[in-house]
């Protein structure tokens, strides 16, 4: 799989290609890329009485993880082995239809309510390219989440780390809470990308201010626009998938959750805000140095008009005392030269006069 270029490069968005099953194939049907990484899974189960971390668990031990611990997270990484894929589908009873939204990357983000689980896909900002963003599929159900993402490394970590905390709140909460945590932490991780965007944004705004002309502000602008567009065409969908959290149409979800959904809805919206005001910023920044650069230039145009205006008198007097015809007047006569050279100066320094009079110069 082709990865996303470092920051600031011109490739910071993520990639146009799509992942889906053959043209023709029954619904439900999983195709992955041959590139994809190897499937690996990793279960976290917890309950009131402890909480159990399995980072290679195999499909096998995950039924008695399932009676052993009142929630269980499955988290999968990578898509190449479908057949593995399929038997955790079954084992959790998850809609095939859901299942291959998992699979194919490039999603639009959604919630659907499958009846025995609900199913939410959302993009994630990806810990190996933060400019980019990465597809992560949330199964909830009655006692698990299934989290389904491309590649290894999250930001998942804090989560991980509130789970070992035996006081801390997921331990006593249902999966629905555990969810809406996810979630949460997901939204909350595009706030130090967009902030690193207005950082960038301002060292532009004060390198067109300023006029530093050898400052790459169109690359970066053009960089900017494009992370900005990545940025909006992952979070605008989500708006809508977590505005049907927030108006309880998610029965998976207590009522209990409401607020904090409605929480995540708004840093959503807030965030979309932001990115909003950011495109306007760097068109107007881009504006800003075309008509500065614009401007530079009639200067430059202005100023080599008026020299050429100014020589043109001069060029033709020295032209007509050039031909050297026998008869011209003053040809050898001793104070012909100097009074040439005072003439030519009374005619620039007249013209000098009359633009600045005019307001030329």
């Amino acid at each position: 799989m082709t990865r996303p270029t470092a920051p600031g490069a011109a490739g910071d968005v993520p990639s146009r290609r799509r992942r889906r099953a053959p043209v023709g194939a029954s619904p439900g049907t999983l195709s992955s890329d041959p590139a994809a990484r190897p499937t690996l899974l990793h279960a976290v189960g917890y309950g009131p009485d402890g909480v159990g971390t399995w980072r290679a668990v195999t499909l096998a031990e995950l039924p008695e993880l399932r009676r052993r611990h009142a929630v269980v997270w499955l988290d999968v990484t990578g898509f190449a082995d479908l057949e593995l894929l399929r038997r955790i589908g079954e084992l959790f009873g998850l809609h095939r239809l859901a299942l291959e939204d998992a699979v194919n990357l490039q999603q639009r983000a959604k919630f659907e309510d499958y009846g025995e689980h609900g199913f939410l896909v959302l993009r994630m900002v990806d810990h190996e390219a933060p400019t980019a963003t990465e597809q992560l599929a949330l199964f909830v159900g009655p006692g698990f989440v299934v989290t389904c993402q491309e590649r290894p490394g999250d930001c998942f970590e804090p989560i991980r780390r509130r789970l070992a905390d035996p006081q801390g709140r997921l331990r006593t909460r249902g999966s629905d809470y555990l969810a809406y945590a996810l979630l949460d932490l997901v939204v909350d991780a595009f706030f130090p990308v967009v902030e690193a965007i207005d950082d960038r944004l301002e060292r532009v705004e004060v390198a067109v201010l300023e006029a530093r002309h050898g400052e790459p502000v169109v690359p970066e602008l053009h960089s900017l626009r494009r992370q900005l567009l990545a940025l909006r065409r992952a979070l605008w969908p989500l708006r809508e998938a977590t505005a049907a959290l927030a108006r309880g149409e998610a029965p998976h979800f207590g009522a209990d959750l409401q607020p904090f959904l409605r929480d995540v809805h708004d840093h959503v919206v807030q965030l979309l805000d932001l990115l909003e005001n950011y495109r306007e910023m760097s068109a107007s920044l881009m504006e800003l140095h075309l008509s500065t650069v614009n401007h530079r230039l009639n200067e430059v145009m202005k100023f080599l008009t008026i020299f050429s205006t100014i020589f043109m008198p001069l060029t033709f007097v020295v032209g007509v005392y050039g031909m050297n015809f026998e008869h011209m007047p003053e040809l050898h006569a001793w104070w012909g030269y100097p009074a040439c050279l005072l003439v030519m100066a009374g005619i620039a320094a007249g013209m000098l006069f009359w633009f600045r009079r005019r307001g030329w110069l």
